[in-house]
């Protein structure tokens, strides 16, 4: 049994390199592969803004809307038709609101 594992566990490693070689030698990826799909408008809790997001962000008075009064560090902002409690400095999104 142990001489199995060690077998095995051998080539595994013997095989490695020319796994990760034909790996690099493979197909270049197409330009618009590797980035994320962007689609504006659905926002989710946990995810950050973009820059040109924050960019078209409105900051306004929250009270007059009667949403709670954001944790220091956050603000609220308003985008289209939603309301996002986001981190002032890293964009992540805390709270999502829908407008009526």
């Amino acid at each position: 049994m142990k001489k199995t594992i060690v077998a095995l566990l051998a080539a595994s490693c013997l095989l490695a390199p020319f796994a990760a070689a034909s790996a690099a030698y493979a197909a270049p990826m197409a330009k618009d592969e590797h980035r994320p799909a962007i689609h504006k408008g659905s926002w989710t809790r946990g995810h950050r803004l973009s820059p040109s997001d924050r960019r078209r962000a409105v900051p306004f008075d929250y009270t007059r809307y009667r949403l709670s009064t954001p944790p220091h560090g956050y603000q609220w902002i308003r985008i289209g038709g939603s309301f996002l409690m986001v981190g002032r400095t890293s964009g992540l999104i805390l709270r999502v609101v829908a407008a009526r």
